[in-house]
């Protein structure tokens, strides 16, 4: 069988087994960001139903994803929420979204804002039940550090993500009496999607290397080009959060800072790295309490003494990397 062979009978597969997972997961609404892996949601979810589409953005910051979600959302005919939050509902959400992660990651906290945001306003607006994209970009090679490993390192590392991979869109949903729907995770799309070869999930195309490339050329005929060859961006970037290091950088003074890292670190034993990490360790101190480990027995990540599974490089607690 040929190369091009292979990838004829995947991008059908991959097509036909997508369908069945959006059929049996089919929700309300959707949580657009105009990336490729909530248009293809959308783009099979408009077969069946007109979904209701929320994208949000940090009104601080420049949010890439709404041109893209305002594209689908008009190709496909789904009404059409972009909802802008700032500073003041920001700290309004974070103790609740850090004590329903048990994060104080900066990184993590930032994507978990937008979506709890997002869930937030799909549940004001009577929808019960949401659809989002998780999952694509651990099933399919979407991370660019994935991007330059040979076939067996790509294999292991991805075998690793599998092994961890957890989404927040979950708990933040059922913390807000919603459901949270991940077509990408139905159990048996995900199951083909491992058993996919990962030399079809990183390739060049146009002299450019993507991940997920597979997915991209199985619904290459339904998406607008911009959509389906769009590099990977994270939430954080897609809703404007990522000016979050900034806005912390001028509200904590460089003598606070210094002064409470010296005394966490001293007190609870935990190394905060940065001004914005400092904000969100305050509000885990008081919604969580101090991290400690849950098994004395087992990993423990060396910057926040939390437990950490035995295979973990990433301390989903406080974000380290690597542990």
């Amino acid at each position: 069988m040929t190369f091009l062979d292979g990838v004829e009978g995947l991008v059908l597969k991959i097509r036909v087994l997508l369908e069945g997972a959006v059929k049996r997961n089919l929700a309300e609404g959707i949580l657009l960001s105009g990336g490729l892996d909530t248009s293809i949601l959308a783009s099979i979810a408009s077969k069946f139903k007109s979904l209701k589409a929320f994208t949000v953005a940090f009104t601080g910051g420049e949010a890439l994803d709404l041109e893209y979600a305002k594209l689908i959302a008009k190709k496909f005919g789904f009404t059409h929420q972009v909802y802008r939050f700032g500073e003041e509902e920001l700290y309004r959400v974070l103790p609740t979204v850090v004590k329903v992660t048990g994060s104080f990651d900066p990184m993590e906290i930032r994507n978990s804002v937008a979506i709890y945001i997002g869930l937030k306003v799909a549940k004001d607006s009577s929808v019960a039940t949401v659809m989002t994209g998780d999952g694509a970009d651990e099933l399919f090679a979407g991370y660019s550090f994935l991007f330059g490993l040979n076939r067996e390192d790509l294999d292991l590392e991805l075998r690793k993500l599998w092994s961890v991979m957890e989404f927040s869109s979950v708990k933040l949903a059922r913390a807000l009496g919603i459901k949270a729907k991940l077509p990408y995770l139905d159990p048996e799309f995900k199951s083909f999607a491992m058993s996919i070869d990962p030399k079809y999930k990183v390739r060049f195309e146009n002299g450019k290397i993507y991940g997920k490339w597979i997915l991209r050329k199985a619904f290459e005929d339904s998406l607008p080009r911009s959509i389906v060859w769009r590099d990977k961006v994270p939430i954080e970037y897609g809703c404007g959060t990522t000016v979050l290091p900034e806005l912390f950088d001028r509200k904590i003074s460089d003598e606070e800072f210094s002064e409470k890292r010296r005394r966490y670190l001293e007190s609870d034993g935990v190394n905060v790295r940065d001004k914005e990490q400092l904000f969100y360790y305050e509000i885990y101190r008081t919604v969580i309490g101090v991290p400690h480990p849950t098994d004395m027995r087992g990993k423990v990540c060396p910057y926040c003494h939390s437990s950490v599974p035995e295979n973990a490089t990433y301390c989903r607690t406080c974000g380290a990397y690597p542990i």
